[in-house]
């Protein structure tokens, strides 16, 4: 009988321990205060501001990592009337890219005639002297062992057409 007035003493001063009234009291005077708030008090939603799209209008620009082209206004040259690409021949497959994606890689020759090895836009290819190169109408005039020359028509900005010589070196191995 000991023992079992032993475990009630014991779940009645359990029981007297755990007032819960006292620990909620800041729950509590929370509840109240929410209670205590008119109804209706919601705050109005915020105003919508709808997205505007941004258009990126730099494409066409010269790219930041390119070194930028000085012309001197004095010394430019004048364009002539007379010079002028074909507009009416059929594109070749290598006119389709800047002349700067391609450097020279060697040669090849034959009965017919020296070639020029060109590596850039994902391949290596074969042109010879009056084949076309670039986009700014790049006719090639010669074909050595060491450069590839190739004559450009580009516009003067004033409605004729210059005739800008480049070459192609070859390229040392490293």
């Amino acid at each position: 009988m000991s023992a079992r007035l032993f475990i009630s003493l014991f779940v009645t001063a359990c029981l007297a321990g755990c007032d819960a009234s006292s620990q909620f009291v800041d729950l509590q005077a929370y509840m109240d205060e929410v209670r205590a708030r008119p109804k209706g008090s919601i705050e109005p939603l915020p105003k919508f501001q709808p997205y505007e799209a941004f258009t990126y209008n730099a494409g066409g620009m010269r790219s930041p990592f390119q070194k930028p082209v000085k012309i001197d206004v004095a010394s430019q040259q004048r364009g002539s009337k007379d010079i002028k690409p074909d507009e009416s021949r059929v594109k070749q497959f290598l006119e389709g890219f800047n002349i700067e994606v391609f450097e020279m890689a060697g040669t090849l020759s034959d009965n017919v005639g020296v070639f020029g090895l060109v590596q850039g836009a994902g391949g290596v290819y074969r042109v010879k002297v009056g084949d076309y190169l670039g986009r700014n109408h790049g006719r090639i005039i010669s074909v050595t062992e060491s450069k590839i020359d190739v004559v450009e028509i580009v516009p003067d900005g004033e409605g004729g057409w210059l005739e800008r010589p480049r070459s192609l070196a070859l390229r040392e191995r490293s």
